[in-house]
């Protein structure tokens, strides 16, 4: 048997698009601007304030004139949109039915009104729609004999939703998974004079390990039970499917997968099933991950943060909600 192939070995060789990096930017198949990364804020009452979340390195909760500048530092490097998430300073202001959350004198009612003045539309300012930082319980909704009553949790998410946009928000962000809180927070919207506002959907968000940094940072933990007779079981893929048909169905404009790494599948599943722009958020946990085994000297922090929003944008996400933007860009990493 003759070693000879049988064809000229210079003829296919798929190394030729990888000799160098000119080369190989040329022919990259994914690519990542700023201005596909949304960067979440956790916002202070207080004008001037910072405190680090020991949790989340590099992260801190931002009193409003320290958000602004750390916005206006973002912008500069391209970053043009945030997802701000607040809760009461004084946790006597948690109560059963979270009405704190839609007060206009709310640390996020007030950043987003500081923000929009100061920036206009070359910021889009997104907020989340959630009850549990503000419940004294911490879960998503109304609670009675233990369980999380759905239908009457929505009405103060619409009422959310509604002092959000009366600030000025471009988009509100609905987290809690009750079943049609799309539709009613849309009808409110649109009855309330704020048709053009924009509704993000977290409309596939799983039961997930990786928020324990975020309910830190958010003061969000229930203090019973946990979140999976609303939020999704891991272990379904085609549930995704149904729900983000329903929330296209109720008027959302933008649908979102959270977690992002472990549920890629289910991202490019619905970027598949969907025509609608797809938002993926690369959760605190994740993020933590990183740089816990970064610190210890177990991995290369450049590149592997790297390699994870590229698996998130190829997997079919439009934005990625990451903590990681402003270190992904001025390092250069992407």
């Amino acid at each position: 048997m003759s070693d000879t192939p049988p064809y000229s070995p210079g003829r296919i060789r798929p190394r030729r698009l990888r000799k160098n990096q000119v080369v190989r930017d040329l022919v990259a198949e994914t690519h990542i601007s700023p201005s596909q990364f949304i960067v979440p804020h956790f916002v202070l009452g207080a004008e001037n304030e910072e405190k680090a979340i020991p949790s989340m390195p590099g992260i801190s909760e931002l009193g409003i004139e320290n958000l602004v500048k750390n916005v206006s530092a973002d912008l500069k490097l391209g970053i043009r949109s945030v997802l701000l998430f607040g809760h009461p300073d004084d946790a006597t202001h948690k109560t059963p039915d979270g009405k704190a959350a839609w007060d206009q004198k709310g640390a996020v009612q007030r950043a987003v009104r500081r923000l929009k003045s100061e920036f206009g539309n070359d910021l889009i300012v997104m907020t989340d729609v959630c009850l549990c930082a503000y419940t004294d319980h911490g879960h998503c909704g109304i609670v009675e004999n233990g369980y999380v009553l759905n239908d009457a949790s929505l009405n103060p998410l619409v009422h959310t939703a509604l002092s959000h946009a009366e600030a000025g928000a471009d988009v509100v962000a609905p987290s809690d998974m009750m079943d049609g809180r799309i539709a009613a927070i849309r009808d409110g919207l649109d009855q309330g004079g704020h048709e053009n506002v924009i509704l993000l959907a977290y409309a596939v968000k799983y039961a997930s390990g990786y928020y324990g940094p975020f309910r830190d940072a958010a003061d969000s933990a229930p203090d019973r039970g946990d979140r999976q007779g609303y939020q999704m079981d891991p272990r379904n893929l085609l549930e995704a499917l149904r729900e983000a048909e329903l929330d296209e169905q109720e008027g959302a404009d933008i649908l979102m997968v959270k977690p992002a790494l472990a549920y890629l599948d289910v991202i490019q599943t619905v970027r598949n099933a969907s025509t609608l722009p797809l938002a993926a958020y690369n959760v605190s946990g994740e993020y933590a991950a990183v740089k816990a085994a970064a610190a210890n000297g177990w991995l290369d922090e450049a590149k592997v943060v790297r390699e994870n929003l590229m698996a998130i944008r190829r997997a079919g996400a439009d934005q990625i909600i990451t903590y990681h933007a402003r270190d992904a860009i001025k390092g250069k990493w992407l």
